[in-house]
């Protein structure tokens, strides 16, 4: 379970305080030890938390994603569905974080991505970078226009072999 190893990956950083949202298809009880450093709720205020916040560990659903840019966070993906691959991979291309595939996640990967993001301060410049850009623009629905076309044009860059500006 994807949870499980969010947890045991934490865990080993006493020095973070972690909030994870759970939803309610999954019981306490079934997430095992929880560290001392985490605290786990069904549901959470998820804007102000990332106001506050370092990093957002994410699926990389489009709408989290967007809402951790807007605050200037670097994200650490675990995509499991959906466009969640392709939003993973632009999070890296970005330069605003990393993420690992589900069939290649442990513990120790995990804890490794994290321990990067947070103590590389490029990922937090590039986080930086969007949130100025969000923020000039008319809301994230606009932002999400712009980042898109930056999608579009990186992957035609790629399979023209063109360098990341």
């Amino acid at each position: 379970m994807i949870y499980k190893a969010i947890l045991s990956a934490v865990g080993r950083m006493p020095e973070v305080q972690v909030v994870l949202s759970k939803g309610t298809n999954i019981k306490l009880e079934e997430l095992g030890p929880i560290p001392t450093n985490v605290i786990v709720v069904d549901k959470a205020p998820q804007i102000e938390l990332l106001k506050r916040s370092v990093l957002c560990i994410t699926h990389g659903g489009l709408n989290t994603t967007l809402e951790s840019l807007a605050q200037g966070l670097p994200l650490v993906a675990i995509p499991i569905a959906y466009d969640q691959f392709g939003v993973a991979l632009r999070i890296a291309y970005h330069g605003v974080g990393e993420f690992v595939e589900v069939e290649s996640l442990t513990v120790d990967r995990l804890e490794e991505l994290i321990r990067k993001v947070l103590s590389t301060p490029n990922y937090r410049e590039r986080g930086q970078y969007f949130k100025n850009v969000i923020a000039q623009s008319n809301g994230l629905d606009v932002a999400a226009e712009a980042i898109e076309r930056g999608f579009e044009r990186a992957s035609t860059d790629r399979q023209s072999g063109a360098a990341r500006p």
